[in-house]
């Protein structure tokens, strides 16, 4: 791997090419090029190359890359050949949601403890999990190993358990509440907001009709 520190974007873009890897493993199609990559996932191969490279020498010219090492590869740069605990805080329907997606998350991550303040959610079970009072969250996480959060509380909460989830030792948050935490800057936030955008999809609903700026 290059020394150079890799963007956010190209990190971002590995779990595409993951994805669509390992569609193409399950058809067995064993190698695939930059350009079919490219057009497969709307992108310039020239950036898909430009990607992979930060990470190694992958492609073979005039053959492609091997679609079976090259997810391997790519699990490698992602952590997901080590198993990855992750920690659910609210157990609303959002959440609820989120841990029975827990099926789909096949490499190598998953919720293995949730949480919540409701004495009617606490005690039930979620895929078999069951869901703890948020006192217990410190002490279950470091028991467990977590390494990721997942916030899906109301933005009031959100600092308070994004606090409780650094005092616990947790390394990156997943955030679906409508705030900004503040964490220490070795504790990596995303935030999944779908109010931005969806904000952001109606602006392209004009795409294409002329746009008149107030500008008084």
């Amino acid at each position: 791997m290059k020394s150079e520190k890799i963007s956010d974007a190209v990190v971002r873009r590995l779990p595409v090419y993951l994805r669509y890897l390992n569609e193409l493993s399950r058809r067995e199609v064993p190698t695939v090029s930059s350009q079919e990559l490219g057009q497969k996932l709307d992108l310039n191969p020239a950036q898909i190359r430009k990607d992979l490279a930060y990470f190694g020498d992958f492609g073979r010219k005039g053959i492609g890359y091997d679609v079976s090492y090259l997810i391997e590869k790519i699990r490698q740069i992602l952590n997901l050949d080590q198993q990855i605990n992750v920690a659910l805080v609210g157990a609303g329907n959002l959440g609820q949601a989120l841990s029975n997606y827990n099926a789909y998350l096949k490499d190598n991550m998953k919720i293995v403890a949730i949480f919540d303040t409701s004495a009617e959610k606490i005690g039930t079970q979620i895929n078999s999990i069951t869901v703890q009072p948020i006192e217990e969250l410190v002490d279950t996480v470091r028991r467990n190993h977590v390494r990721i959060g997942i916030i899906t509380v109301p933005n009031i909460e959100a600092q308070r358990v994004a606090d409780q989830l650094v005092e616990a030792g947790i390394g990156a948050i997943l955030n679906f509440a409508p705030t900004i935490l503040k964490v220490p800057s070795d504790v990596r936030v995303h935030a999944a907001d779908f109010t931005t955008d969806l904000m952001s999809l109606a602006y392209y609903l004009n795409a294409g009709k002329e746009v008149t700026v107030d500008e008084s």
